[in-house]
């Protein structure tokens, strides 16, 4: 298992000056440190942080701390104040006895503003298992969907996009009818500028609604990939972002939401199509003339991760996968009385218990269709995630049964460097046949 430092991952962040764990052009550094260096520790052992605080990167002392502990995502368990001395202070964390991760919220008032920080710590989560269980219909169930979902005419609009593409890629919009008769998904398809045949990397997107920018990831038609960037709700990717946010609060916000649109029934869950376009997706690349006719990875972060490796699950066409942080993972684990995966339908939406939307969760869980991967996965998640929790994290790769490699970067919150992404791709192709 590979692991960043954190000293790495600090000057990384500060340099990068992105608004990540630490607020970009903040007066205020937080460092916390674990008393075991990898943020692990076993069963029933304590655990503690200790706390230094930088205001200008000046060293504070005398400064009261109000912490609060337990376990991540779930109401604190223990709350109280430290003072630091010395320019430190050391606060007890505490223990689990089942597998999981505890949460260290920090709180300070400083020349009248306040700022906020938090750390996690694990306790044996490589012990995590799922509580969601496999349907004894589930295989059967996403066959016999494949199978309606083929007979679908595949329709092709192809656009080429000029300001996306240069002296080295072409950039195309793809319309691609999906799932039923005028049913769309859109995407951007980026080709390296070049004779030849090439590997592709299929890219599902994140959760929302919202703009699609190619150029992120044009270094994987750089350096000799295609790639096909997907949008999955039939909305074109190149709308302003304000038309973008109007349809986002039209459906796409709490009860409004897509991912809870059909959920009492297997059948007419919302995702349903997107998972089945995600095959589709695959059967567009796979008939590109300049593809390589040999690797097809799938490639996400967040619920892009989870799609990926769902359609790794769902399709043998694909040889590898990577995925970061993967949303819709144990989706029902709140029912253990622990963290769930995004959505967190427990803690953001209403009416969400009941038996009909519980079972309904099980078809759509990435933690059945890791079950069915049988190629190569490469996942790197972060400790300090509140939206993909590390407990989903760690539950998907506990699940995998396949030839598997972690990055682990403890101080990340829901996001990877810009150096994570091109190990990404620099794993992506050591995995080229």
């Amino acid at each position: 298992m590979k692991k960043i430092s954190f000293l790495s991952l600090l000057l990384l962040i500060i340099c990068s000056g992105y608004a990540e764990n630490y607020p970009y052009r903040s007066n205020v550094l937080w460092v916390t440190t674990p008393s075991n260096s990898d943020w692990l520790y076993q069963l029933n052992e304590e655990a503690r942080i200790t706390v230094s605080l930088y205001e200008y990167g000046v060293l504070q002392d005398n400064i009261e701390i109000e912490y609060h502990v337990g376990p991540e995502l779930l109401p604190s368990e223990k709350s109280g104040t430290v003072t630091l001395k010395n320019g430190k202070a050391e606060i007890p964390v505490g223990t689990m006895s089942q597998p999981g991760f505890r949460d260290c919220k920090l709180e300070i008032e400083l020349n009248g503003v306040e700022y906020k920080h938090h750390t996690k710590v694990g306790f044996a989560p490589e012990k995590l298992k799922p509580y969601t269980q496999l349907p004894d219909d589930f295989v059967n169930f996403w066959k016999e969907a494949k199978e309606e979902a083929a007979n679908c005419p595949m329709e092709i609009e192809k656009t080429f996009v000029p300001e996306y593409s240069s002296n080295k890629v072409d950039c195309y919009l793809i319309k691609l009818q999906a799932f039923k008769k005028k049913e769309y998904v859109y995407g951007y398809l980026t080709l390296p500028k070049k004779e030849g045949k090439f590997p592709v990397v299929f890219s599902p997107p994140g959760a929302g609604i919202k703009p699609m920018d190619p150029m992120k990831d044009i270094f994987y038609a750089e350096g000799g990939c295609i790639r096909f960037d997907m949008e999955i709700h039939g909305i074109r990717p190149n709308l302003d972002r304000e038309t973008y946010r109007e349809i986002s609060q039209a459906f796409g916000q709490g009860n409004n939401s897509y991912l809870v649109n059909g959920l009492d029934n297997k059948d007419s869950y919302y995702m349903k199509k997107v998972y089945l376009s995600c095959v589709r997706a695959l059967d567009f690349l796979t008939s590109l003339p300049e593809w390589d006719g040999k690797n097809l990875i799938a490639q996400g972060g967040s619920q892009g991760g989870a799609l990926a490796l769902i359609t790794t699950g769902l399709d043998t066409r694909v040889t590898a996968c990577a995925a970061n942080h993967p949303a819709l993972s144990d989706m029902a684990g709140f029912k253990a009385g622990r963290a769930g995966g995004y959505p967190h339908f427990s803690l953001y939406f209403d009416g969400i218990d009941t038996p009909e939307k519980i079972n309904t969760m099980a078809y759509y869980d990435v933690v059945n269709f890791a079950k069915l991967i049988k190629v190569p996965v490469f996942m790197t998640w972060g400790y300090n995630d509140n939206v993909c929790p590390p407990t989903t994290s760690y539950i998907i790769y506990n699940t995998l049964n396949c030839d598997k490699e972690s990055l682990i970067t403890p101080v990340n919150e829901h996001w990877i460097s810009t150096t994570t992404r091109h190990q990404i791709l620099d794993w992506i192709k050591t995995q080229l046949h």
